[in-house]
C-alpha cells in the first residue's frame, strides 16, 4: 500500500524530509486525471512514500565523496584526482540509492510509451552530472552534464525502472529544475508535468 504525500505547488515543507540512503526513485512519473506527475518515490522503509520534489532534502553524504578517476572517459565530472561527490548507481546501503520510475506508466498512453524528462536549469556551488556506467564499471551514458550547459533530457518508457550515478563537484546545495512531457497516444496532444525543484545537500 502507498502512502501519497503530495504537495498541491511548489512551496516547501516547513520541515523538509530528508533522505539520505536506500532505494528512492528521484524522478518518479505517473499519469492520472489527465495530469503527468513528478514524485519522489521513497522505498528507504517499509512502505514506499510518495512526496512533492519540493519537500524533500535528498543528501549525498561524506561517504559519497571520491576523486575523478584518470582518463578521458571521466573528462566530464572534472581534472583527474579531483574530489566529487558521487550517489552511486550500484546499490550501497549506506548511501542514497537514486533512481528513475515510470514503472506508474500504464503502457498505451504516450505515443511510443515514450517520456521525455528535462532538467531544465541547476542552481548550486558546482557541476552535476547524472551517468550510467557500462558492465565494466566506466561511463557508458552521459545523462545530464550541467558543464556542457542545460536544458538536458532524460528519455523513459513506460514501466522503465533505472538507476544512475548522481554527480556533484563540490559539497553545498544544489537545486534542479525538472519537467516531463509527452505525447498523447490518441491525439497527439503533447502533455507537460508542472515544473518541480529538487534539492540536493552534499555533505563535506
Amino acid at each position: 500500500m502507498t502512502a501519497v504525500l503530495i504537495a498541491a505547488g511548489p512551496a516547501r515543507a516547513a520541515c523538509p524530509i530528508v533522505l539520505d540512503h536506500g532505494h528512492v526513485d528521484v524522478v518518479g512519473l505517473s499519469y492520472e486525471d489527465d495530469t503527468l506527475e513528478i514524485a519522489v518515490h521513497d522505498e528507504s522503509g517499509a512502505e514506499e512514500v510518495e512526496h512533492a520534489p519540493e519537500d524533500v532534502v535528498l543528501r549525498a553524504l561524506p561517504a559519497s565523496r571520491t576523486t575523478v578517476p584518470a582518463g578521458s572517459a571521466y573528462s566530464f565530472l572534472g581534472a583527474a584526482g579531483a574530489p566529487v561527490w558521487i550517489l552511486p548507481e550500484v546499490q550501497n546501503p549506506d548511501l542514497l540509492w537514486a533512481g528513475f520510475g515510470a514503472e506508474e506508466l500504464e503502457p498505451g498512453i504516450f505515443q511510443d510509451d515514450a517520456v521525455n524528462v528535462k532538467f531544465l536549469s541547476l542552481s548550486g556551488p558546482g557541476r552535476v552530472a547524472v551517468y550510467t556506467d557500462d558492465v565494466f564499471g566506466d561511463p557508458e551514458t552521459v545523462l545530464v552534464n550541467s558543464a556542457d550547459g542545460l536544458p538536458d533530457t532524460v528519455g523513459l518508457h513506460a514501466g522503465d525502472h533505472t538507476h544512475a550515478n548522481w554527480a556533484f563537484s563540490k559539497a553545498g546545495t544544489y537545486t534542479l529544475r525538472v519537467q516531463a512531457g509527452g505525447q498523447l497516444a490518441s491525439d497527439g496532444h503533447t502533455v507537460r508535468s508542472r515544473t518541480v525543484t529538487y534539492t540536493f545537500e552534499v555533505k563535506k
